[in-house]
């Protein structure tokens, strides 16, 4: 029983090691690609939007977050078209589109500047179609802090030009929605640690729809 004791906490000690690794590393790695400030920021062709939750009747804080800081580095010159990467795997969910209406009747955006992604599931499908059906080449992925890292390294992994910019806090979250939301991230890096590694395909891909063309394409 001491010698299994033993195995199960050295198990765990080299488990817990490897976690914390994986976590220091990305973050390390992505770190210089990540910026709070748009007057320092390179310009890219495109933004991404990464999807988070919505309502019937409205989206998220952490949508109204991404799709402002996206706005707002439009605004300064910094990108030209939109890319808006979500769930919309039913009828009865659609993350793309819902936030694709917020941008358009809140903030009065060129539709035919936005490009949807339906079938963007994970952040790594985001990123992986973005390069193999979008063509993306270069890219200003907008999200919280606790989420670019994870972003900007799998984008660079998969061979993009990719940057992140921190969407302010409209509304500061609650500690422990944060605090969650970094644990859970934790382990959402190691599992895309292992999807680059091992080259991982998105669920769907399809024909190639360039986000130099035509936007319309991509609705529905």
């Amino acid at each position: 029983m001491k010698k299994f004791l033993k195995f199960v906490l050295i198990s765990i000690l080299i488990l817990a090691a490897a976690v914390a690794g994986i976590n220091i590393y990305m973050i390390n790695f992505s770190r210089q690609y990540i910026y709070k400030d748009i007057s320092t920021m390179p310009g890219k062709y495109v933004a991404i939007i990464p999807g988070a939750a919505v309502y019937k009747n409205s989206v998220s804080h952490v949508v109204r977050d991404r799709v402002e800081g996206a706005i707002n580095i439009f605004k300064k010159g910094k990108t030209q078209k939109y890319l808006v990467s979500g769930d919309h795997g039913t009828i009865e969910y659609d993350e793309v589109n819902k936030i694709k209406n917020f941008m358009t009747q809140i903030y009065n955006v060129d539709e035919n500047l936005i490009f949807l992604d339906h079938a963007g599931f994970s952040t790594y499908e985001t990123m992986y179609r973005a390069r193999d059906v979008f063509c993306v080449e270069n890219a200003v992925i907008v999200s919280q802090p606790f989420h670019l890292a994870r972003a900007v390294y799998i984008g660079r992994k998969l061979g993009l030009d990719i940057i992140g910019y921190e969407a302010p806090e409209l509304v500061s979250y609650r500690k422990e929605l944060t605090g969650w939301w970094n644990l859970r991230e934790c382990m959402a890096r190691v599992k895309a640690f292992f999807e680059v590694l091992f080259k991982a395909k998105p669920k769907y891909l399809g024909e190639k729809i360039p986000i130099t063309g035509d936007a319309s394409i991509t609705w529905d």
